[in-house]
């Protein structure tokens, strides 16, 4: 039998010199020289032992977890609190150790309950059934996708998903991340709208201790991150043009200098990018790269709208029923078959994200019932207009007296703002992607017209 490999994280000072570890392959390891390992060779299980110079438990456990995704981490500090313990176990960590001796009987339940799972990844890869979870429905627009992800997972090809906001862009993405070997790997998701522009690169490739201020220790990006695995940019559209061309260099030689370095970094990372707007359109409007378009679309996929898959409603909407009961840790519901009929005849201008939104106002507003009734449900009546998705813009006559422009203008902006909050549940995010804005900017325009509100 191969022996099993083990990685103990610390300080040199710190390490056991005495150790059990019988007949396992143990490193002891600096944390530079772990990540270097870590992306280069296996290991059964991780010992993240603080206190460790320049890292906190919470960023080492992070950045552990990256690098070696379903590997379990145990962590010994000294220091730590039940609170510390409780709060490191969310974010991962496997166990907490007392003592070094501690460590023997806890590594090998972790490594026989990696063992047990991974068995059970495999028979669940072995019947085709795993990375279609993702992906639920089987009308024929869905049955394209899963028959193009079938073909392509095992492949490197770079891949662009299309679609309306909230229409499953990241569970095709997840499931091609499944569908092949690199499902062994990372998947890392980066939302292109959803940072800076200042903070976007580093986000990226990461930076060098001193690079600008603050910079107080090396930073791992996210193509480093998902060495190994997939890096799904989403929202690529709203890239800003300067890292365009980085973005276009990686793509084409698979490597990158970190801000404030000039090594170059090599990463092996199958690139899969999404975007809900019309990215010809924006090559016309000279916002988007051509070639970087080209080097994207090598393997196109698009996620229909709900409203042309209406037969999958049924299975969504069971699925997402039993996910939020379980999220909520409540009782299992079922959908009345009245509830369902009203599903399915409506247009879902907001998608399976608008429909994951209902299903969990419903189940809240179900109390103690098990059935979900059509009354459950917060639908806009009429007849489905999806020029309506952004919500109906007043139309304004300027009175032979005039009238205030800038509170007018504002009056028109909260309308538009409110309708799009209420149909997401109040979610910012899904609200700022529904009015095609980033969501820095939609929140700075709620705070905006808060303050104005309260000085008038």
């Amino acid at each position: 039998m191969e022996a099993r490999r083990v990685m103990w994280i610390g300080e040199p000072a710190g390490w056991p010199s005495d150790w059990p570890h019988r007949d396992w392959d143990v490193d002891f390891l600096p944390p530079a020289a772990a990540f270097d390992r870590l992306r280069r060779n296996g290991y059964d299980a991780l010992v993240l032992d603080f206190p460790i110079r320049e890292w906190s438990p919470d960023a080492l456990l992070e950045q552990t977890l990256r690098l070696a995704p379903g590997v379990p981490a145990l962590i010994r500090d000294p220091l730590a609190t039940v609170s510390d313990a409780v709060r490191l176990a969310r974010l991962g960590a496997y166990q907490f150790l007392t003592s070094a001796e501690q460590a023997v009987p806890l590594i090998e339940q972790a490594m026989e309950a990696r063992v047990a799972q991974s068995l059970a990844q495999l028979a669940r890869n072995a019947s085709g059934e795993d990375w279609k979870r993702f992906l639920i429905g089987d009308s024929r627009p869905m049955r394209d996708v899963c028959h193009i992800i079938r073909m392509i997972g095992a492949r490197r090809a770079t891949v662009l998903i299309t679609g309306e906001t909230g229409s499953g862009k990241e569970m095709a993405a997840r499931a091609l991340h499944l569908a092949g070997p690199r499902g062994r790997g990372p998947f890392v998701p980066v939302n292109c709208s959803a940072l800076p522009e200042n903070l976007l690169e580093d986000e990226l490739f990461g930076h060098v201790r001193g690079a600008f201020t603050g910079a107080m220790q090396n930073r791992m990006g996210r193509f480093e991150q998902a060495h190994g695995g997939v890096i799904f940019l989403d929202e690529i559209g709203e890239l800003p043009p300067e890292l365009q061309a980085k973005l276009l260099r990686v793509l084409q030689e698979r490597e990158f200098q970190r801000l404030g370095s000039s090594e170059t970094v090599r990463v092996d990372v199958r690139v899969v990018a999404a975007a809900n707007c019309n990215l010809i359109e924006r090559i016309a409007q000279g916002r988007f790269r051509e070639d970087l378009y080209y080097r994207l679309n090598v393997v196109p996929i698009h996620m229909p709208p709900l409203r042309d898959r209406r037969e999958d409603i049924p299975a969504l909407a069971a699925h997402l029923v039993e996910k939020v009961c379980r999220m909520e840790e409540m009782p299992p519901k079922r959908l009345a078959p009245e509830a369902l009929e009203r599903l399915c005849g409506y247009s879902w201008p907001g998608n399976v994200r608008q429909l994951e939104n209902s299903v969990e106002m419903a189940v809240a507003l179900s109390g103690d019932r098990a059935t979900l009734t059509p009354t459950d449900f917060r639908l806009s009546t009429g007849a489905p207009n999806p020029q309506a998705a952004f919500g109906e813009i007043p139309s304004v006559s300027v009175p032979e007296g005039g009238l205030d422009y800038e509170r007018t203008v504002a009056g028109i902006e909260r309308s538009i703002l409110e309708q799009a909050l209420r149909k997401t549940g109040g979610n910012k995010k899904a609200a700022a992607e529904m009015l095609h804005l980033k969501r820095t900017t939609l929140s700075a325009k709620v705070r905006s017209l808060e303050s104005a509100a309260l000085c008038n």
